[in-house]
């Protein structure tokens, strides 16, 4: 029961970061917010995650490439691509797209690493890529052909791309890492990385108006989802399994329509409905086909 809490509290703060995230993005530009979003994080986890640096200095210099890869798709890449999308397209859209983020890591391993399909596999990625091409088009042939599919669904997309490389790093490379102190490191590189590229948007920094709201929305988005998700997430993968844990992410775009449509007042349409249906259903037939492809080998 504590696992399965700690992952329903997992996907609200995940589904939080694009709540929270959708005002704060109106107000500071998206790499200035991912900058101070992981400055924030980077406090929280200096507690936990300090002795575990200092006792492992060699171990960062030898794996350096690891760590900037982590760093990159998952902390700066992702996080500018999810806040730039977000001014150009609805919270629900958002999650919907990012609940399709099993696919893109499933097809991004067979077309790099060569791994195969079965065919509830591609059933499963059939749907959610159908689900995802029917919410960017609104179910619209006169969308497809005149080429209007919004821009931030789009941008939203790469950022799922994006995250399923990611996901193949964490695959290959965490377990050589302490749980805490490659957190650490992570949001320090990636804060190396933000401040040249902050300079893009040097002329937006006098327009931002700091009211209360938004700086407890940067609190929000430095402290729930950048570090304690991950806390939550990872506490629970070692109680019940990666493969069982990793199914409560559908719950994202649900979450995340609930608090679009009370918080934002955004309006659910039949189509962002129909295309969430398409998208879980798809990710549940290939979750739930991975694990059994996993538990008999």
């Amino acid at each position: 029961m504590k696992a399965y809490i700690l992952l329903i509290l997992t996907t609200i703060f995940y589904a939080g970061n694009l709540i929270v995230g959708k005002p704060v993005t109106q107000e500071i530009p998206p790499i200035t917010l991912a900058f101070i979003r992981h400055i924030i994080a980077v406090i929280v986890i200096l507690p936990f995650g300090y002795s575990e640096w200092k006792r492992n200095k060699e171990l960062w210099k030898k794996e350096w490439k690891a760590v900037l890869s982590l760093s990159l798709t998952g902390l700066v890449l992702f996080n500018v691509l999810v806040y730039l999308a977000l001014n150009h397209t609805t919270t629900i859209n958002a999650g919907i797209v990012e609940a399709s983020t099993p696919i893109f890591t499933l097809l991004i391993a067979f077309l790099l690493f060569k791994e195969t399909f079965t065919r509830k596999q591609l059933i499963g990625v059939f749907l959610s890529l159908f689900g995802v091409f029917f919410v960017i088009t609104k179910g619209s042939l006169e969308v497809i052909m005149n080429l209007e599919i919004n821009g931030g669904d789009f941008i939203m997309m790469l950022a799922m791309i994006t995250w399923a490389f990611y996901s193949i790093f964490i695959k290959q490379h965490t377990w050589k890492f302490p749980t805490y102190g490659v957190l650490l490191v992570m949001f320090v590189v990636a804060n190396i990385v933000f401040i040249p590229l902050m300079g893009l948007e040097f002329n937006q920094f006098s327009s931002i108006q700091w009211s209360g709201e938004i700086i407890a929305g940067l609190f929000y988005l430095g402290i729930f989802p950048s570090v304690i998700a991950l806390i939550c997430y990872n506490t629970a993968v070692r109680e019940i399994g990666p493969s069982r844990a990793s199914v409560f992410l559908n719950l994202i775009p649900v979450f995340t329509m609930i608090g679009a449509v009370v918080f934002l007042g955004e309006q659910l349409t039949i189509i962002q409905f129909v295309g969430s249906v398409f998208v879980i259903t798809g990710v549940l037939i290939t979750n739930r086909t991975s694990r059994r492809v996993q538990e008999e080998n």
